[in-house]
């Protein structure tokens, strides 16, 4: 029977993403008597197909998609005059339901250097461990074995990720380890991923803290439904007003709604949602709040500053005739042969390619003396101010994909292998905020500020060069796909094409001349985009250095209003997100449960044990 109409609850979640399932999972479970009601955009993602096995991650970016929103931005001189687009989920579970479900975990010390009481990384461990079960190996410090989120292998092994790492580890000279997710390892090789070892099936925050609870009706999800404003009574937040979202109901009725909340509005709609909800609601920059005629409540200009990302290139390669990868599955349709093979397998066992995301393999880089040396002054600085006496924090993160990705739907069908390599710590920033068009029309003012610093470009420069001569060592190995590369001029040492084998592991690398270099830069602004990490706009940082909440999570000069999601994050942090998210996600639940005068319990069990 369907949950009744409430218009009133304790808890109200605007946003339904990876951390606010997290949060209101947790407090449900704490205290099934708590009202929470988490308000989403997009549509449900329970049990459905493109959301539960893995391979069909590459689904959500197609131009069609209803479980993206793409967000464009201003044109940019940095990027050749391109303006960047940055997709982010539109789902319950946000991107922990569309994601590429990589394993990775940054440095401890990326929270100590968040500078926020109560975040540092002695903290956060045990919340860490609690969230997981790793599924790799027993018995490792860091790591939890009785958590929601599972951490596998996946659902089989592709012969080309073991090559990668073979040519890694005698050419590039890095080492191998089972576990480089330990807070603290670089330069090694490995990869894990946010997979159910058991059933095959994506381990989202959705399925693992609230549609498990279906059976708390105080817990409740309505999809559909775009939060507008927080509603205040003397700057305390006592509800939100809503609409029927336009594009997951864009037959729905677009009157506005309001929900009352009787202990908290927790603000989780992501890096564009959440500095959006504050500026309508009336809590910005006064500049920016002027031009869309919204009266200021608080004067906070930090708001929707303060964006970052890492930076993203993927380069694809032709892979020889035999050689087992996702592209069948990419390409394929339900009724395919190689889908329906596959899929009967993981139906089984939970086997099967089905239950890949394409990547086996990465490293967490840094570079050595003569790699910091080949990337020339223009790194210098950054590398003495930054990276030189942090050993544990990588410059960028390169991975094989075992097929053509991104490329799909604009190669012929064959088999690939893409090189996927993004830097972590880039120095540029950019902001994002509200505007009206001259329709009058709500629409947003998007910097992402890619290479705006001129050392960004530095390290993919090199790992682009590095990258390809690592591949090329793969037995796999059959050639550049030259639309995918940059354009060199024929006669140069790099120019790019298909071959009929691999460059023996002891061949001398190529040699770029200053043109080539010319044209990779070129290559890399025509090409760079989003890894779907957008974070900071929310910043947990002191008010008067831009910061927009504290370290409870509070929205300054306002009470009863908190934020938790990515957009807390005050500088960027060296992993993949969703495993952020999911620990800030843990931390705000304590928070909020503190104050509430619920008791905490240190370990998950299943909802109805009653944590």
């Amino acid at each position: 029977m369907p949950n009744p109409i409430i218009s009133e609850f304790d808890i109200i979640f605007a946003g339904g993403g990876s951390t606010a399932c997290v949060v209101a999972g947790r407090l449900a479970a704490l205290d099934p008597s708590l009202t929470i009601l988490i308000l989403e955009g997009g549509q449900h993602t329970l049990n459905q197909a493109a959301h539960v096995r893995p391979y069909k991650f590459t689904s959500h970016l197609v131009p069609t998609s209803t479980t993206m929103t793409f967000n464009v931005g201003n044109p940019s001189p940095r990027l050749n005059g391109r303006a960047p687009i940055v997709p982010c989920a539109h789902c319950v579970g946000g991107g922990s339901s569309v994601n590429a479900m990589c394993y990775t975990r940054g440095p401890a010390s990326d929270f100590d250097d968040w500078a926020a009481e109560g975040w540092e990384s002695e903290n956060l461990i045990p919340l860490m461990k609690k969230l997981e079960t790793y599924e790799v190996q027993p018995d490792r410090p860091t790591h939890g074995y009785g958590g929601p989120i599972k951490v596998s292998p996946g659902g089989c092994k592709l012969v080309v990720s073991e090559e990668f790492i073979h040519v890694g580890t005698t050419y590039h000279k890095r080492q191998y380890a089972e576990d480089t997710d330990d807070l603290k390892t670089c330069n090694t090789y490995s990869m894990r991923r946010y997979i159910d070892g058991t059933t095959g099936k994506r381990s989202d925050a959705a399925h693992n803290y609230v549609y498990n609870q279906a059976h708390n009706a105080n817990l409740q999800i309505w999809v559909g439904k775009r939060v507008k404003r927080v509603i205040f009574q003397d700057k305390r937040a006592v509800g939100v007003e809503f609409t029927s979202d336009p594009v997951s109901c864009p037959d729905a009725d677009q009157s506005s709604s309001i929900v009352k909340a009787a202990k908290l509005v927790v603000i989780s709609a992501g890096a564009f949602g959440s500095p959006a909800v504050l500026e309508r609601s009336g809590i910005g920059a006064e500049a920016i709040l002027k031009r869309c005629n919204i009266k200021q409540l608080v004067d906070l200009p930090g708001v929707g500053e303060n964006y970052q990302d890492h930076n993203l290139v993927s380069t694809p390669y032709f892979a020889a005739k035999g050689t087992v990868t996702m592209d069948p599955l990419y390409l394929g349709e339900e009724s395919d042969v190689v889908v329906q093979k596959n899929l009967a397998q993981w139906k089984i066992d939970g086997k099967s390619l089905i239950a890949q995301n394409s990547s086996d393999a990465k490293i967490k880089w840094r570079p050595d003396d003569d790699e910091l040396k080949a990337m020339g002054s223009a790194f210098q600085p950054r590398w003495k101010e930054f990276f030189q006496d942090r050993p544990d924090k990588p410059v960028a993160l390169s991975s094989l994909c075992a097929g053509s990705a991104g490329f799909s739907r604009i190669l012929p069908r064959r088999n690939y292998i893409t090189a996927n390599y993004f830097t972590l710590y880039p120095v540029s920033a950019g902001s994002v905020h509200v505007k009206l068009d001259e329709s009058g029309q709500e629409g947003i003012d998007f910097n992402a500020g890619f290479l705006d610093d001129p050392s960004d470009i530095v390290p993919l420069i090199f790992v682009y060069k590095k990258t390809r001569e690592i591949i090329r060592r793969m037995p796999s190995y059959r050639g550049e796909v030259p639309i995918g590369h940059p354009h060199f001029s024929q006669g140069s040492a790099a120019v790019c094409g298909e071959t009929t084998g691999p460059a023996d592991l002891n061949a001398p690398d190529i040699i770029y001349t200053a043109e080539d270099d010319d044209a990779i830069d070129r290559y890399i602004r025509d090409r760079v985009q989003t890894t779907w990490h957008s974070l900071g706009t929310c910043a947990m940082k002191p008010r008067a250095d831009q910061g927009v909440i504290d370290a409870r999570l509070n929205v300054y000069g306002v009470t009863n209003l908190k934020v938790a999601d990515m957009s807390i994050a005050p500088i960027n942090v060296g992993t993949n997100t969703y495993w952020t998210a999911l620990v800030i996600g843990e931390k705000a639940a304590m928070i909020i449960a503190d104050e509430l005068g619920i008791e905490c319990q240190s370990s998950w069990k299943s909802p109805q044990a009653r944590l």
